[in-house]
């Protein structure tokens, strides 16, 4: 293996370490956001990204990069939470064509009361990780990658 393979090696093994702490913390929500609120992570992740915008809304392709999803699929993750009156969509009334989706009250009032419960499981699944001697350097990196952002 040449100095080129091993880089290569390296920044594969970076990528499966944080794929793995990726999955053990997205189980560990997805579990504790079913049972609490019936919702999805990605659902949670819609209802958080639209609360932290200034005037509580956002454009659909916004909200496709926010969740690492497809036009076609934020579309579907829209449709199946508008149905449950926790966003709705507004006609951009400079852009005839733009659509924001914006939270409903019930959507405010389910995120706060489900906000804990995801700050605590991601409290103890970044605990546990820690635990686990592969995990525990990217887990201790985490609080500096936010403060170089």
């Amino acid at each position: 293996m040449g100095i080129k393979d091993d880089a290569v090696e390296v920044r594969a093994q970076g990528w499966r370490t944080l794929a793995a702490l990726h999955g053990l913390i997205e189980g560990e929500l997805e579990r504790s956001l079913q049972a609490e609120s019936k919702l999805s992570v990605v659902e949670y992740t819609v209802l958080d990204a639209l609360s932290r915008q200034d005037g509580w809304h956002m454009r659909m392709q916004q909200l496709a990069r926010a969740t690492a999803l497809s036009a076609s699929a934020t579309t579907r993750l829209v449709n199946r939470l508008e149905d449950r009156a926790l966003l709705t969509r507004i006609l951009c009334a400079d852009d005839r064509r733009g659509i924001y989706t914006e939270l409903t009250p019930s959507g405010i009032a389910l995120l706060e009361e489900t906000r804990p419960v995801h700050d605590a499981t991601l409290e103890r699944a970044l605990a546990e990780a820690q635990e686990i001697p592969e995990l525990a350097a990217l887990v201790e990196a985490l609080p500096r990658l936010h403060a170089n952002a």
